[in-house]
């Protein structure tokens, strides 16, 4: 059984890289003609796109390319790969990559549902979140993507502290994480609130 960071990971499957390719690529257009039929927006309203908005409370959070919550889609790939290799350790890195797209794309269909709006709007501090823009969406996807591709070529310890180093930064500068996220989205305490709030 090869380990998580072995390049032995990277043997193709069955699919021809072409076919492997037109895969991902369906899965993407799968994803953003859905977003689309809900009523997402292509770009942010505001009209313009951004490579980087930093701005959490604001209306254009999750509208452009990157923001703070894109290390939090890094992280999901970290984690996609490590479950998948273990759960399917004899299926090819394209195999596993596909299905984590397929995972994916099916969060971020959930993720920007009325429901789960109302959950972060009510339960968090994102009270200015309406959703993210379907370019956003994609991009989340493929920051997963490329964390799904560093767990196969850096060591596991390497991989891991970047995951916590990616935390402690974005907790730090935000006060929110992908830990944190998940905490409140599920079950929300008070006192995480205050403090996201700036009134603990």
């Amino acid at each position: 059984m090869t380990s998580p960071g072995s390049p032995a990971t990277a043997r193709f499957s069955s699919l021809s890289p072409a076919a492997a390719w037109a895969t991902g690529i369906a899965i993407i257009a799968l994803l953003a003609f859905i977003l689309w039929s809900m009523g997402r927006a292509p770009i942010c309203t505001c009209g313009t796109i951004k490579f980087w908005h930093g701005a959490v409370q604001s209306s254009e959070n999750s509208q452009h390319i990157a923001d703070w919550y894109t290390p939090s889609h890094v992280i999901h790939g970290f984690i996609f790969y490590g479950l998948l290799w273990w759960l399917m350790p004899s299926s090819s890195f394209v195999t596993r990559l596909l299905l984590a797209l397929g995972i994916e794309s099916a969060w971020e269909i959930l993720e920007n549902t009325s429901m789960t709006i109302e959950r972060y709007r009510s339960a968090t501090i994102a009270l200015d979140y309406y959703g993210d823009s379907i370019l956003n969406s994609v991009m989340d996807v493929l920051a997963m993507a490329g964390g799904f591709w560093l767990a196969s070529v850096l060591p596991v310890a390497v991989t891991v502290c970047l995951a916590v180093g990616m935390e402690l930064f974005t907790g730090y500068m935000i006060r929110d994480n992908l830990t944190l996220n998940v905490i409140m989205l599920v079950y929300p305490l008070d006192f995480i609130k205050a403090w996201q709030s700036g009134a603990g």
